[in-house]
């Protein structure tokens, strides 16, 4: 069985890409959920007063407000669902915890109802992603799950044996079994493509030909918008992007546009390294 991990700090945003989660782990009828909060020590107050910190009922609090979210879930869909808190700081939490159970994909939202949650729920979830734990399915704020019919892949065509993580992405295409369509936005293609990309074409299928992908290779600049409306015009599900070292938190995730598609866009992102 599968098990899937999914961050809770009670905010709309990550209740919803809970929602999210129990219905795709339903659907899928081999995942289990473990619905996750992570508490910082409280030192102080606002006014620099010492406050009693007392562990063991913070710990309690956080568990029962956990318990409180799985009640919801099972009132959506039947699945296993287990609940932890612990103390401490969220990301390093959460990566510890992640690489001990073998947990295979995090679900999270990536934005909030407030300017702060935008900046915290926002911060964590690209954080988890520049740390290579494992994929990250990021929910946008207000989507919602109708089974994933359709997915894309986004690649640069360059290097694709070394460079694309074929097994993660194979483990989520067989437990969704979608259409499969493989985009590449580049300015520089012309009528035709090069020798070299369609020699990376014919690897990149034999590599996902058990999904039996569909090609396109779109000549344009702006690859979140050209994506994105890839997206709407195909009825995508889900995108899914291979960032790389660097490259795609500032040139993805810091964009306006960027910030357009994660805040604002309803297709959910799985991310998943190379």
């Amino acid at each position: 069985m599968k098990t899937f991990i999914v961050p809770i700090d009670f905010s709309e945003t990550s209740v919803n890409a809970a929602r999210f989660a129990v219905k795709l782990a339903a659907d899928s009828g081999n995942v289990s959920l473990i619905l996750y909060n992570s508490y910082e020590k409280i030192r102080s107050g606002s006014d620099g007063t010492p406050l009693f910190n007392d562990p063991d009922a913070r710990k309690k609090i956080a568990e029962v407000a956990l318990e409180s979210v799985k009640t919801e879930l099972l009132t959506i869909e039947k699945v296993r669902i287990e609940c932890v808190a612990e103390q401490g700081d969220f990301v390093d939490n959460i990566e510890a915890f992640i690489k001990h159970h073998g947990i295979e994909m995090v679900i999270m939202g990536i934005t909030g109802s407030t300017p702060l949650e935008q900046i915290v729920i926002g911060s964590n979830t690209l954080n988890i992603i520049e740390r290579n734990i494992c994929p990250v399915l990021i929910i946008p704020p207000g989507s919602k799950y109708h089974g994933i019919k359709n997915v894309v892949f986004a690649s640069d065509f360059k290097e694709v044996e070394r460079t694309t993580p074929i097994q993660p992405i194979k483990s989520f295409l067989g437990l969704v079994r979608p259409t499969l369509h493989v985009a590449n936005v580049d300015h520089e293609h012309y009528v035709e493509l090069t020798e070299d990309y369609k020699k990376e074409r014919n690897k990149l299928e034999g590599m996902l030909a058990p999904f039996k992908p569909e090609f396109y290779f779109i000549r344009l600049y702006d690859f979140v918008e050209t994506i994105s409306q890839f997206a709407e015009d195909k009825n995508i599900d889900v995108i899914i992007t291979v960032p790389r070292k660097h490259s795609f938190i500032t040139g993805l995730f810091k964009t306006s546009n960027t910030k357009k598609l994660a805040y604002h866009s309803h297709v959910p992102i799985l991310a998943i390294h190379e």
